[in-house]
């Protein structure tokens, strides 16, 4: 019988970092509790399209093909109807389990 989570173990996993995978290039990088994906991809030498990084303009409107996010903010640019359909945000958006999205205007950056 396995034992239940401990409190500690819990609070690893809220501070673990998740995988996220853009397609259709098969990119991946990791992506902190405390950060939005594109900071993340940012950090990654990932370019995601953006505009406001605020949530309302849209510019970063992507595909959610597997897992789960939370948004840093209350109401983000999507209808209920995008959000069901798998539409997401991810200048706002942060990974709540490992991710795949749907990004093909995605392009690779120079870190400095």
């Amino acid at each position: 019988m396995a034992s239940p989570p401990t409190d500690a173990g819990a609070a690893q996993a809220a501070h673990a970092a998740n995988m996220v995978r853009i397609e259709p290039m098969d990119w991946t990088f990791e992506a902190l509790p405390t950060e939005s994906l594109f900071e993340a991809a940012r950090r990654a030498g990932i370019r995601l399209p953006t505009s406001c990084r605020n949530g309302t303009c849209r510019a970063c409107i992507s595909v959610l093909v597997e897992g789960s996010i939370r948004y840093r903010v209350e109401w983000p640019g999507l209808s209920s109807s995008e959000k069901e359909e798998g539409y997401l945000l991810p200048c706002v958006a942060v990974a709540q389990s490992p991710l795949v999205i749907d990004v093909p205007e995605a392009e690779r950056i120079e870190l400095s």
